[in-house]
C-alpha cells in the first residue's frame, strides 16, 4: 500500500485546511486509517483515526470539535478537515494505514503503512 498526502500549506490562525491521503491497492477499504502529526523537536502524536467503513472515529482531545476525519472507499481516499486552526497545530501531518485492524486506534505502532507527510503551518 502506498499513501500520498496532499493539501497542506500555510494558513492564518482561525482558518481551515483539508488534507487528503490517496491510497493505492484494492484492499484500502478493509483498513482502519489514521492521521498523525509531528512538530519540530517533538514526538509524533496521534490526531484522528477512522474505522474501515467510516462508522467509527476517534480523535485526540487537542483537536476534538475542530478536526473531522472521513473516508471515501470508492476513491481510496481519507480526509482530514481542519477548522479553527491554531499555531500549535503547525506540524508535518502523516496518514497511516492499519492493515490488520478495522477499528480506529491511536497507537501508532498498530499502523504498518505511512505516507511521506505534508506540512501544515498556522501563522498567528
Amino acid at each position: 500500500v502506498q499513501l500520498v498526502e496532499s493539501g497542506g500549506g500555510l494558513v492564518q490562525a482561525g482558518g481551515s485546511l483539508r488534507l487528503s491521503c490517496a491510497a493505492s491497492g484494492r484492499t484500502f477499504s478493509s483498513y482502519a486509517m489514521g492521521w498523525f502529526r509531528q512538530a519540530p523537536g517533538k514526538e509524533r502524536e496521534f490526531v484522528a483515526a477512522i474505522s474501515w467503513n467510516g462508522g467509527s472515529t476517534y480523535y485526540a482531545d487537542s483537536v476534538k470539535g475542530r478536526f473531522t476525519i472521513s473516508r471515501d472507499n470508492a476513491r481510496n481516499t481519507v480526509y482530514l478537515q481542519m477548522n479553527s486552526l491554531k499555531p500549535e497545530d503547525t506540524a508535518v501531518y502523516y496518514c497511516a494505514a492499519d492493515s490488520y485492524g478495522v477499528a480506529p486506534t491511536q497507537d501508532q505502532y498498530e499502523y504498518d503503512y505511512w505516507g511521506q507527510g505534508t506540512q501544515v503551518t498556522v501563522s498567528s
